[in-house]
């Protein structure tokens, strides 16, 4: 496919090895039959079992694989922040490495950024989602948070808390640095994408409760951190939000410079390519 844009997928993994070549294979089949190019980012987030095995030996036998082994101490958020940091693609994916994601969710987010849009916010509680094995009380809880993060942004979107969602990779290094060092980057993504004014899409997903293992989210943990990153948001979209937005066009007008620089080189190696193909045809 010429000019595709290359895909990173980014999963974090703690204690997966039940799941995660699975994970990976569902993946990499769609991608490879919708002919996308990808780097799939596999981060070992100190598992203490065979995960970290069980990932060098995918990466050894696909070169579109990539393997980032933490250091502590372990984290989602750190996890998730190591493998940003590695990603190299174009559009970068957050997936978690549970099965709990559709792979073919995945297309649709990248079918989306081709159309135009900055990110993609999947949704499993809109028309067209579907939700299965969700406990009920982190339903419960996250209906609940999901509707006033709703009305303290104004915003339609209605699933900030899901990590599955898609990123031109610049989004990614304009709200950099990230701090959350847990699953409160979920919110942290969601929060500094939608408040300096990127286009967003809505698109709903399919998810599914684990089938193997346990959840690493734990809700008496998580409550701190999420309300402090939620209220870092909330100050920074009411208080500064004209230096955030400051950085954020002077972050915009440089990439578009760059682009205009590399189309200018390329329009110039064009020319110079046709000119030498005239005097050979002489």
């Amino acid at each position: 496919m010429k000019n595709a844009m290359l895909l990173s997928v980014v999963i974090p993994a703690y204690n997966e090895e039940g799941n995660i070549t699975a994970t990976i294979d569902g993946i990499r089949a769609v991608l490879r039959r919708e002919g996308v190019p990808y780097e799939l980012v596999l981060v070992n987030d100190n598992s203490a079992d065979a995960t970290g095995a069980v990932l060098d030996a995918l990466a050894e036998a696909d070169p579109g694989v990539v393997v980032v082994h933490r250091e502590p101490p372990r984290g989602f958020g750190r996890a998730v922040r190591a493998g940003l940091e590695r990603a190299s693609g174009d559009v970068i994916v957050i997936c978690m490495a549970d099965l709990s994601d559709d792979p073919e969710d995945i297309i649709k987010y990248y079918r989306k950024i081709e159309e135009g849009y900055d990110c993609v916010f999947g949704s499993r509680f809109m028309r067209g989602s579907r939700c299965v094995n969700y406990p009920k009380l982190k339903l419960f809880v996250n209906r609940l948070v999901n509707k006033m993060m709703q009305i303290m942004f104004w915003t339609r979107f209605n699933d900030l808390t899901n990590s599955f969602k898609a990123y031109r990779s610049y989004v990614i290094r304009d709200i950099m640095p990230l701090k959350a060092c847990h699953f409160n980057i979920t919110i942290e993504l969601s929060l500094n994408t939608l408040i300096r004014g990127y286009a967003i899409a809505m698109v709903p997903i399919s998810w599914q409760g684990r089938t193997w293992g346990s959840s690493n989210l734990h809700l008496t943990e998580m409550g701190r951190r999420y309300l402090s990153t939620l209220l870092r948001a909330w100050f920074e979209k009411n208080l500064i939000l004209d230096d955030l937005m400051a950085e954020s066009m002077a972050h915009r007008t440089r990439l578009a410079e760059k682009a205009a620089g590399l189309e200018g080189r390329v329009a110039s190696l064009e020319r110079r390519l046709a000119a030498v193909e005239a005097r050979v045809g002489d």
